[in-house]
């Protein structure tokens, strides 16, 4: 007979408990310890924006510019996969028809289907992005 762990880090309420403390840590000025929380975090939940965007601006704080990147260009990958993964799954003709219909309609879409504009929170996240290549620049010519 095989024996079953329960891995207490999957448990969505070791999730809640991680992001309490981690604020509680960002609020204490242990900004070392509310990243490393942070990073927990979204290790049990990747989906979390909370989390990505907290780590974010606490890596903006300590000016930790190519940490901060990093982060931003891993989370953007995960929403992105995330999102299309949501677009390929199979549904009924009638409901897609209408969804394609009303996007195109609206807008929001072309003629295939495909969307025009980035889903939030990926279109935030590239522009911040930006900003911090721009910032890394920036401190590269000055040196």
């Amino acid at each position: 007979m095989k024996v079953v762990h329960i891995n207490k880090e999957d448990d969505p309420a070791n999730f809640s408990e991680c992001l309490v403390k981690a604020k509680e840590f960002e609020v204490n000025n242990s900004i070392d310890e509310a990243i490393r929380l942070y990073h927990k975090c979204i290790r049990f939940k990747p989906a979390s924006e909370f989390a990505n965007n907290r780590l974010f601006i606490l890596y903006r704080k300590s000016k930790q510019y190519k940490k901060e990147l990093a982060v931003i260009k891993q989370g953007i990958r995960f929403f992105d996969s995330l999102f299309k993964k949501q677009k390929k799954l199979k549904r009924s003709n009638t409901i897609t028809r209408l969804s394609n219909a009303l996007l195109k309609s609206t807008g929001l879409a072309d003629k295939k289907g495909n969307p025009l504009f980035e889903q939030q929170p990926i279109l935030k996240w590239k522009q911040r992005a930006l900003l911090v290549e721009k910032r890394l620049k920036r401190e590269s010519q000055k040196i």
